[in-house]
């Protein structure tokens, strides 16, 4: 399977913008810096959410959404998504009717920087979900990937202020979605996987963002067996992943890493000393642990 078969582009004129102002010398400057607009969900003829996004693949995020919401099933059929740029729209159809009325009187607020909100029950299906006990990840993979990924054309580099996600197999990334939240980006990868029929059980799945609750929850539900961040935990998203068996490494950079749950999936076919730091250069922010993406 080829390498990015979808990543960002930071060149698209839609997704950022140049602005004018000072540095902390006083001298006059300019950036680019990342556009966020609203975009309204429907699913058939009920308003189900307005988010705060870049907008760029409006499809995958509504279907991503819909899905780690519980409100698509994985069996259902889409008859129809109609995305509207000037009302800032976008509308799934279903064969099957929904009426979710209920489960949207109960709100959870998400920990994303960008103040998502769960409807329903957080937990719902994460109980049954049964992850592939023969995937595995390799040291080596891990440092090829975060170096693929760190140093591919992005919006992060563009313009900052935003967080990715990347669906990959062993060390090739396949899907690279940004947005301005985390929670976004996890969904429009749910979402091509799902419009793509693309199985979860080989997987590796790459945030920018800390390892929360909601995080493991989502890659869960995705059926991912690994998740990696370059940034740090909380203590329920690392007591979530050993209950579902959810491989978890965070802080991973070149070729140092920690994992806190799921260790007996990772290959150590790396010898002690062997492969490269990760560069200055390459990292993200500056702080030590990243924690604050």
């Amino acid at each position: 399977m080829e390498e990015f078969i979808i990543r960002p582009n930071p060149s698209d004129p839609r997704l950022t913008q140049r602005v004018t102002g000072i540095d902390q010398t006083g001298a006059p400057i300019e950036t680019s810096v990342t556009v966020e607009r609203p975009l309204t969900l429907f699913l058939n003829g009920q308003e189900i959410v307005t988010m705060m996004t870049i907008c760029d693949y409006p499809e995958y995020l509504a279907l991503g959404y819909l899905l780690n919401q519980n409100m698509l099933r994985t069996d259902d059929r889409v008859t129809d998504i109609v995305y509207d740029d000037e009302i800032e729209t976008v509308v799934v159809r279903t064969e099957r009717p929904t009426d979710y009325e209920q489960k949207l009187k109960k709100k959870t607020l998400t920990s994303g920087c960008a103040q998502g909100t769960v409807f329903g029950d957080l937990m719902e299906k994460f109980e049954d979900v049964r992850l592939s006990s023969t995937a595995r990840i390799r040291t080596s993979w891990l440092a090829t990937l975060t170096r693929k990924i760190n140093t591919a054309p992005s919006l992060y580099l563009e313009a900052g202020a935003i967080h990715g996600c990347v669906l990959a197999c062993e060390d090739r990334p396949l899907v690279y979605m940004e947005d301005v939240g985390r929670h976004n980006a996890v969904d429009k990868v749910a979402g091509y996987m799902w419009r793509h029929g693309l199985t979860p059980e080989d997987k590796i799945f790459y945030t920018t963002g800390r390892l929360t609750s909601e995080m493991v929850i989502k890659t869960v539900q995705m059926g991912i067996p690994i998740l990696v961040s370059r940034s740090g935990f909380t203590a329920w998203g690392v007591d979530l992943a050993r209950q579902a068996g959810l491989t978890l490494i965070g802080r991973a950079r070149g070729r140092r890493f920690v994992a806190l749950a799921g260790e007996e999936r990772i290959d150590f076919d790396l010898a002690p000393g062997e492969g490269a730091d990760e560069p200055t250069s390459h990292r993200r922010k500056g702080s030590r642990d990243d924690d604050g993406e």
